[in-house]
Formats: structure tokens, sequence, C-alpha cells
């Protein structure tokens, strides 16, 4: 396979001690507790009927733990998992050999599943439904179908552009959840759990700074604290305090409400080249020299979320509590 990113990892057998940054079982995982209760009751009634979990969609902005999950959902279940991306699948050939491959209750996890090819996903409705394989063999009248069984397996998907994916992909899923961002509490139990495995201490109120500016993204939290700990480690501290944690993010340009220097790019650019919009994304993007889609996927969902900006039928907008942010009237250019 071309650019191939197929890997196989075989699960581990009664090894919850094991301490890692990506939990492996459900009772580990901090966080998502609506998706966690419903994967919980969907595994297990599964694994009661010696079945095949459904098929697994999840989606939501980067950094929310889809990958983690498809992690956990091999380890309840007792299977492989087999992990490769949309993009990397890009022949009917590609797939054919993924799905070929696998085992029964085997775990396919594709991440990016939006960025598979028409012709490809077209090959998915039948695997997923039926599990077999019909490939076209030839053209026009000599044209033939191979069909292929395929083990029970369960397909987990994972992407940040639901609106991407097309309806026939979509309705295959019979688990279908949203991840949401994270409260500041659970970022603060994540990084306590991130400090015990560095075995590095840090104390209340830095995990307290660390997680308010972590934009509700676990992922963000645990970069963020293997930062803080070199600036600790540089400065000879035995424990991550409130004041280098400040100091570190200020010197990383991460702000009080948690805005990195493309955040404040993009807001002040409304603001400053479009009056405080309203303005569209890609005029925006091309403004500021940054990508669509990096904008649309990992900026948008906090500075929404957050109350930054608002989204109407004409475009962008900032709100007040952006003007407020950076300390402008409503009407001010800098």
């Amino acid at each position: 396979m071309n650019d191939e990113k197929l890997l196989n990892a075989n699960k581990v057998e009664g090894d919850d001690t094991e301490q890692t940054l990506r939990p492996s079982r459900l009772n580990e995982y901090i966080g998502q507790t609506e998706a966690k209760e419903m994967l919980n009751v969907f595994i297990s009634a599964a694994k009661m009927r010696q079945e095949a979990l459904d098929h697994v969609l999840l989606y939501g902005p980067p950094g929310l733990g889809k990958t983690t999950l498809a992690y956990i959902i091999a380890n309840e279940t007792g299977g492989n998992i087999r992990v490769t991306t949309g993009p990397s699948i890009n022949r009917i050939g590609d797939l054919a050999a993924i799905l070929s491959a696998l085992n029964p209750g085997d775990i396919l996890f594709i991440d990016e599943i939006h960025r598979i090819p028409k012709v490809v996903e077209e090959l998915l409705y039948a695997a997923m439904e039926d599990f077999v394989l019909d490939i076209v063999i030839g053209k026009d009248s000599t044209a033939s179908t191979l069909r292929i069984d395929l083990p029970p397996f369960t397909l987990v998907g994972a992407t940040t552009r639901w609106g991407d994916l097309t309806s026939p992909i979509r309705d295959r899923f019979g688990i279908v959840h949203q991840l949401e961002f994270y409260s500041k509490e659970e970022l603060v139990q994540i990084i306590r759990r991130t400090s015990g495995i560095f075995r590095f201490p840090i104390d209340e109120k830095a995990a307290l700074e660390l997680a308010g500016r972590s934009r509700g993204t676990p992922r963000i939290a645990n970069r963020l604290f293997r930062r803080i700990r070199d600036f600790a480690q540089f400065e000879n501290l035995k424990e991550i305090t409130n004041e280098i944690t400040k100091y570190a993010l200020e010197k990383l340009n991460i702000d009080a409400e948690g805005l990195n220097s493309t955040d404040r790019k993009y807001l002040l650019g409304i603001i400053e080249r479009y009056k405080g919009g309203p303005v569209g994304l890609e005029a925006l993007a091309a403004t500021i020299s940054e990508e669509i889609t990096n904008l649309e996927d990992v900026n948008e969902p906090f500075l929404l979320k957050e109350g930054f900006i608002v989204r109407t039928p004409r475009g962008r907008m900032v709100t007040d509590k952006t003007y407020k942010h950076f300390g402008m009237g409503k009407n001010s250019l800098l």
C-alpha cells in the first residue's frame, strides 16, 4: 500500500495498572461521561451476545480523546485494533487489503474518515452492513463482481468535520457520539494523573491555572504540562508552582483565557481589517495567512464555545467579550 499508515496494536490482557498518558480502560478515562456510559452499555451487551460491537463514529474538535476511545474499545471488547487514516486509503485495493486481513472481533480505526475518497467509501457500505466485499473486476460487458466474505468486525471512525461526511456513511454507524470540551475540573484530574505518571509534582494552584488555559482539551493540557516541567527543571525546581506555570505560559504565548497567537491574530484580524465583522472565513484566512481548515477545525470551536466570536449568515463577527479581552472599545482600531 502506498504511503501506508496501517498499524496492528495487539491488546494487552489484564494490564490496567500500566501508567501511560493514554488510559486503556473506560474506568480510567476522565471526562466524556455520557459517551463513556453509553459505550459501557453497548460493549457489555455485545459481549453478552458474543457479537461484534456495532460500528462507532466519534466526532469533535482535535485532542478530545477520539483515538484514545478507539483503543479503549479494542481493550474492552477483547479484539485487536488496526489503525489507518482516511487520506492513506487512496484506492479500492488499499481498503480491500485492510478489510481482508481482519480477524473476527477486530477493531478497524479510521481517523479522518471524512477524507476517504468517494469510490473507496462506497466499498465500505456492504462491508459495514453485511460483512462482505463486492469488488468489480473488468469493465463494461466483461465486468463481473467478486464477493469476499469478511469476519464480523467493528469500524470506529473519527472525524473533526461531521458535516463533510456523506449521509450513506453516517447512517451505517449504529453508535454515534460527539465529544465535548472538558471542564476545568476534569482537566485538573487529567493534569494530576499526568503529573503522577511523570513523577513531577504540581501544586493545586498551578494545576488550576494550567487547566484554565488548556482550551478544554486534554492533549493541550498534557503538552503544556511537559513544557512547564521543562521550565521548572531548568530553574531547578522540585515541583511545578503557580509562579513558574504563569511564567512558562506567558513565554509560550498562551494568555489567561487560553488564547494562542493564532487565536489572537484571528480575532484582531476581524477587528482591525473588517471592523469587527462580519467577514467570510476564506477572506479572513487569506488576510492573516492561515489555512482555512486549521482555523475551522482547531481555532473556531474554542472561540465559539468561549463566546469570542459568533457565526452569522454573512460571516464571522467578534463579540463584546473580544473587545474587552483586548482592552478596546467596540469601535477601536489598534
